[in-house]
């Protein structure tokens, strides 16, 4: 079997009718590593997300998943078998925590003492008593803890690739660096192939092996995350130096100041 657990080969994508939002992409996702796509709003990073379990189909190119073409995958089976993890959690507010877990081990047909222990366990692993969580709503949730069981549910089918679209971004700081904890935990016990979508510099620093920087549709750099501060490419500095502002010179007792650019895709 292939290493390569996702493959864009020349992948375009032009919005029906108006601009070219991705230009001729080509990038390999080793299996087991973690991918962060960076760039401004608008630089096409959720679509290029979304095309791996084809909730936006290439105008053009092919996308490889282990070595078989995507194209030739039907759509629900393949989403069933991919995990996705996006901002607003997404969790069915009529359903239970423990359903909302073990919604998709249901539509595959795993039995019920399988599906239970599964997710029972996942929600320990993410933070939460199953004792205390499982019979609850979404409502009766906070938001980090949503997000935990967005991340539960998203693991429950034993997927191999997890896709996560800003999904820490609508938390606060505090509750951000704890889900980042976790994500770091889960991928040590469940290594997968992950494919992160942030404007975060610091979360993609922490998180990813590798980081992808964007720009008007095209790979503008494509690093192994160790060397992307260091980097000389002028669009990566660019990007760097506007994250990572020092205050007015004026001041000279400035601290430095870590902002964080944008909040969506």
């Amino acid at each position: 079997m292939s290493s390569c657990a996702i493959e864009f080969h020349d992948v375009s994508y032009r919005i029906p009718g108006g601009r070219l939002l991705l230009d001729r992409v080509s990038l390999t996702l080793e299996s087991g590593t973690t991918t962060a796509l960076l760039g401004r709003s608008g630089s096409g990073k959720t679509t290029l997300l979304r095309m791996v379990n084809r909730m936006a189909e290439p105008t053009s190119g092919e996308i490889l998943l282990e070595g078989r073409r995507l194209r030739t995958q039907e759509p629900v089976a393949l989403r069933r078998s991919i995990g996705y993890v996006i901002q607003e959690t997404g969790l069915f507010p009529h359903l239970t925590i423990q359903r909302n877990v073990s919604i998709v081990p249901e539509l595959k047909g795993d039995s019920k003492s399988m599906i239970a222990g599964r997710t029972a366990s996942l929600l320990r692993m993410v933070g939460l008593d199953p004792e205390q969580f499982a019979k609850r709503m979404p409502n009766e949730l906070s938001g980090g803890q949503r997000q935990r069981v967005g991340l539960a549910r998203a693991l429950a089918a034993e997927q191999k690739i997890l896709l996560m679209d800003e999904p820490f971004g609508a938390l606060d700081p505090l509750t951000r660096a704890e889900m980042q904890d976790v994500l770091l935990d889960l991928m040590c016990k469940l290594p997968k192939t992950v494919l992160l979508v942030t404007h975060d510099l610091q979360e993609a620093l922490y998180l990813a092996s590798h980081i992808v920087l964007l720009d008007r549709g095209r790979v503008i750099a494509n690093l192994p995350t160790a060397g992307f501060m260091q980097s000389e490419i002028p669009a990566v500095q660019e990007y760097v130096r506007a994250v990572r502002r020092d205050k007015h010179p004026a001041d000279p007792h400035a601290e430095p100041v870590h902002t964080q650019v944008g909040q969506h895709a």
